[in-house]
């Protein structure tokens, strides 16, 4: 089986599969053949996850936004509507972009209306949550991750990714209590995960479904080209 070898000062043998390939991470003197060895080993399982991952990569290329598709916002879908003049934005029953635009000129106009609304529901339940659980984050960012839902840094800024305003409110939540409580333990320890759960027992429930809008967003191509 074809892969890309990585060497490095790692003392285990690592395979990821990405957008279709193969890379296997392995320790500096580790010999060929042991690599060779261990990924034969793994070939069932390197077998499934390379026709997924091809998968997925051919759905995210035939992925477009169209007048009259939908996209997701707060759980829901809302009509993508072409409205005469320049601006674009979100009235509360639709997403409206001007008239004429390509697909990637849709997308990227429904980008642009994402972030504005994560910027503004994202800080408002930041701020609810953070007064109820007793802390002070420093600032709420949103940025362009596309592997991590949100991050809290040692200054204690709480970061989002914007593409998390497309789940439902309970999941967003979710993701903004996991955030807030890093304030309290910087780890994911046990005192951590009790944090969370005081604030929402059912947290273990709404991680999973965050897990299912990973899922279908793998498979949807919001590359933001303004990173």
């Amino acid at each position: 089986m074809e892969y890309t070898l990585i060497r490095s000062k790692r003392k285990t043998v690592a395979i990821h599969i990405l957008s279709g390939r193969m890379e296997v991470r392995a320790p500096l003197r580790m010999p060929k053949r042991e690599i060779d060895g261990f990924v034969k080993s793994k070939e069932k399982w390197i077998r499934t996850k390379l026709a997924k991952s091809r998968q997925q990569a051919e759905e995210r290329e035939a992925f477009f936004l169209d007048y009259g598709g939908t996209v997701f916002y707060r759980g829901r879908e809302y009509q993508i509507a072409a409205r005469e003049g320049n601006r674009a934005g979100f009235d509360g029953s639709e997403f409206f972009v001007p008239p004429g635009l390509a697909p990637e000129q849709i997308k990227a106009n429904c980008i642009k209306i994402y972030r504005m609304l994560a910027k503004r529901d994202l800080d408002t339940r930041t701020l609810a949550f953070a007064a109820l659980m007793g802390v002070n984050p420093s600032a709420v960012r949103i940025n362009n991750a596309k592997t991590r839902w949100g991050s809290c840094s040692t200054k204690k800024n709480i970061n989002f990714s914007w593409r998390l305003i497309m789940a439902d409110d309970d999941v967003i939540d979710y993701v903004v209590v996991h955030e807030l409580a890093h304030l309290t333990e910087m780890n994911h320890s046990p005192r951590f995960w009790a944090v969370v759960e005081r604030v929402l027992p059912d947290f273990n429930a709404r991680r999973k479904r965050l897990h299912e809008l990973q899922k279908r967003l793998a498979a949807e191509n919001w590359e933001d080209r303004r990173g």
